[in-house]
């Protein structure tokens, strides 16, 4: 599918990865709409400052309101479906509301697919989905294990957008990043997290230091949600975007500080660990699929991602919080 001249749907477009996608697909010549989280204070997330927002048309709702869905996506050729909780510590506390818009939602946006006859639907998972590694690198046949309420969700999700493929024959794909990061993230992330604490102290207070994750920046996954719409291969797959590489939470700690160029400590506190068996001990990607199926592959690497990120959040420093823990 050729995207230039083509109606779009971004569920989710107001946040991180979503205000990306968007913006990517207003370069391309799609024309473009965008469902954001309806806010009373009328705030439309990260579309609020896009350079690009006149040339959205964005619509408040909640993907939990299926007549909502429904008036968004009328008169759609293709849907990106990012709109999700994504919080995995705020999963421990409030379990029922990821069910309500990972699962819930998720089919109140198949369904709408469904009788609207959208041409391409691409579905957001997550490498979370995986749990610790059983065997590295992870493909797309891996075990999947919700060691999270926001694990187990996603993995709902993913199952009933597979199951309105195989059942209705929908034109779905399933894309799963791994740990995206880049400008506009928020400090419920790790990279973030760091980086703003380094920018703004003299320490940094993490979690476990030694987890593994396969970090990938925002362009090159949001360059992996545009190919899986253009690929015709890619209907009813599920596709990993990862960078293929492996980095511990310590390691990238120590990357970042050494780009900031400063005498910074870390520091482990407690309340930022998991708990000790719902904690992923290892991610990296397999993304030979991402390769054959859509010639995707990583351009920016993670050190250069970094530079770019620090040098956002920099500029963006006093819409953190660096002395707070979020979740």
């Amino acid at each position: 599918m050729d995207l230039k001249g083509r109606r779009v749907l971004v569920t989710g477009a107001g946040g991180f990865i979503g205000s990306h996608l968007a913006e990517r697909l207003v370069e391309l010549g799609a024309q473009t709409r965008a469902l954001v989280h309806y806010r009373s204070n009328g705030s439309w997330g990260w579309l609020d400052s896009s350079p690009r927002k006149a040339d959205i048309e964005i619509i408040a709702g909640d993907v939990c309101d299926r007549d909502c869905v429904v008036k968004a996506m009328r008169k759609t050729d293709a849907v990106f479906h990012l709109a999700a909780l994504i919080g995995i510590p705020y999963s421990y506390d409030a379990p029922a509301a990821y069910v309500a818009t990972n699962i819930n939602g998720t089919l109140n946006v198949l369904q709408a697919a469904r009788e609207l006859n959208v041409e391409r639907l691409v579905h957001t998972s997550t490498s979370e989905v995986y749990g610790t590694a059983r065997r590295v690198p992870i493909d797309e046949q891996h075990p999947l294990q919700g060691q999270s309420p926001y694990s187990a969700s996603k993995i709902g999700a993913d199952k009933l957008a597979e199951s309105f493929f195989l059942s209705f024959a929908l034109p779905v794909v399933t894309i799963r990043p791994f740990n995206a990061f880049g400008p506009r993230q928020s400090a419920r992330a790790v990279i973030p997290t760091i980086i703003s604490q380094c920018l703004a102290g003299e320490v940094v207070k993490l979690g476990s230091l030694h987890p593994t994750r396969d970090f990938n920046y925002v362009g090159n996954t949001v360059d992996g949600f545009i190919r899986c719409a253009e690929s015709k291969e890619a209907v009813g797959q599920t596709i990993n975007i990862g960078s293929g590489n492996e980095v511990s939470i310590e390691d990238v700690a120590r990357r970042i500080i050494k780009i900031v160029g400063k005498s910074v400590e870390i520091r482990q506190e407690q309340k930022r660990s998991r708990p000790e068996t719902s904690e992923v001990e290892r991610l990296i990607a397999d993304n030979s699929m991402a390769m054959k199926l859509l010639g995707w592959k990583p351009t920016i690497c993670l050190d250069e991602g970094l530079r770019l990120t620090i040098d956002w959040i920099r500029d963006h420093l006093d819409e953190y919080r660096p002395g707070t823990y979020s979740v």
